[in-house]
């Protein structure tokens, strides 16, 4: 007997466009990995919907009627910790991506992107990595280039081993993979990571990832 096809991912949309989220929910919903639980159309209305449908991915816009999708993250990581959200918008700066990251972002793309790009970015957030658009990886390296120091810059405080560790996991490495590339149990590889966040000041592999992504200098 063939297994049963695997639990479809569970996706909810938040975008004050409603033209937005028919195009979301029609791509999406065509993949049979994905299922879409829930929509909503502004910050009031997204944390409640968050809370009842609980979705593994939330696509969620920077800009609302009432609110920053940023504001919104912080709220929905609070009644639905286990969300990994997805920033998808038009808008990008020199601080929004830093600050959605910070927010506990798992990736940030730009609506320009393909639909089979999209369906990927899904899936990678879903399975615990992070995914940043090239134009907002940019963001991130110019802010790092421009505000601060190399003695400032958090990164020179990590050893090699766990810059190695970090590298891995900016790669799309589980644990368990980062083990077995460097030879570690899973248990090490996650104290390493445990260093690395206290050193970094983040909580987050998203957000060590952001940093590392900008802060990585050509032959480093």
């Amino acid at each position: 007997m063939k297994p049963p096809p695997p639990t479809p991912i569970r996706i909810a949309l938040v975008d004050d466009s409603h033209v937005v989220r028919l195009g979301l929910r029609a791509l999406l919903s065509s993949e049979p990995t994905l299922s879409i639980v829930g929509e909503a159309g502004s910050a009031a209305t997204a944390v409640e919907m968050v809370a009842q449908a609980r979705p593994e991915v939330l696509l969620l816009d920077i800009r609302l009627p009432d609110g920053t999708g940023i504001e919104v993250c912080r709220k929905i990581l609070q009644v639905s910790p286990d969300t990994r959200v997805l920033f998808l918008t038009s808008v990008i700066d020199d601080h929004l991506v830093n600050d959605a990251i910070r927010a506990g972002g798992r990736g940030y793309l730009l609506k320009e992107v393909g639909g089979d790009e999209l369906v990927r970015a899904v899936h990678e957030v879903a399975a615990g990595r992070s995914v940043l658009d090239p134009a907002a990886t940019a963001r991130v390296m110019q802010m790092v280039r421009h505000g601060s120091t190399a003695a400032e810059d958090p990164l020179t405080t990590l050893s090699p081993q766990e810059r190695r560790v970090l590298e891995l996991i900016a790669g799309g490495r589980t644990n368990k993979e980062v083990g077995v590339a460097l030879g570690l149990t899973e248990k090490t590889v996650k104290n390493y990571l445990a260093n690395v966040f206290a050193k970094l000041d983040v909580s987050r592999r998203s957000q060590a990832v952001a940093l590392f992504v900008g802060g990585k200098r050509p032959g480093v």
